[in-house]
């Protein structure tokens, strides 16, 4: 088994069909797409229900916070009481750009967490140059009771902090996911979160058509690299290629309730 968990396929426009069909053929079970605004979320889930094996989360990526309106919150909230859906997000904060204010992402996260306990649901973070406050955050809905989705909280996507940023994170019950980076010689703060994940909570995922692996770096990313990052993670941990792919892959499951 291999699964995508965190691709954003309505961003692939005239190939989009031929882009999945390659990903399955190159032996992917299984993608979770994931929307990034409201437009973007609803047709994520409309790619969703048109394919077999694919799955959609719905949100606002933290760049566009600044439009979120509580009709926003209601809309997506909506949409995400059918099947398909599998997760809230991706949701969180982003200080390295700051497209949006930090008061307004921070808010608009608080809403998209109460949104997934309300339909115990899990979240998928988006965290770029924010962990203190993103950990902050997670802590008070932790203490709170505000996770109830059955497996677990939901996933850090595309992880991007230190070991004990992600332990901390994992404390709480979180799934990590790790991108295409990992292929990157450079990347060695992920390489050693890599090595020390436990085999139960690591997911491997593309973000694309960003974040491309070695060895195509430098070019538009798609599903069917996923593959890459997962034998860069199971290079990094000494594990069979196959039989990494395969945990990951149920860990996608068991946290997205799929299958």
């Amino acid at each position: 088994m291999l699964i995508d968990s965190h691709a954003h396929l309505d961003l692939f426009a005239g190939d989009r069909n031929e882009v999945i069909a390659r990903a399955f053929a190159q032996g992917l079970s299984a993608i979770v797409t994931v929307g990034i605004d409201l437009n973007s979320s609803k047709k994520t889930l409309d790619i969703a229900r048109s394919h077999k094996d694919i799955y959609a989360v719905l949100g606002v990526h933290p760049h566009d916070a600044k439009m979120v309106t509580k009709n926003t919150i209601d809309e997506i909230g909506r949409l995400a009481a059918g099947p398909t859906v599998v997760a809230i997000g991706e949701t969180g904060l982003d200080y390295y750009r700051r497209l949006s204010p930090e008061d307004v992402q921070v808010r608009v996260f608080h809403q998209f967490l109460d949104l997934a306990a309300d339909l115990k649901l899990p979240i998928v973070i988006h965290d770029r140059d924010a962990h203190d406050q993103v950990l902050r955050i997670l802590a008070e809905q932790h203490e709170k009771g505000g996770f109830p989705a059955p497996a677990g909280p939901g996933v850090i996507h595309c992880i991007s902090g230190d070991w004990a940023y992600a332990k901390t994170c994992l404390d709480m019950g979180f799934y990590i996911s790790v991108p295409g980076v990992v292929t990157f010689p450079k990347a060695q703060t992920l390489h050693e979160v890599v090595k020390k994940l436990p085999a139960d909570r690591i997911l491997v995922e593309t973000d694309c058509p960003f974040l491309t692996p070695e060895p195509f770096r430098g070019k538009r990313n798609e599903p069917a690299y996923v593959k890459y990052t997962a034998q860069a993670c199971a290079r990094l941990r000494g594990e069979d290629a196959q039989a990494f792919m395969d945990q990951a892959a149920e860990n996608t499951m068991r946290v997205f309730g799929i299958g």
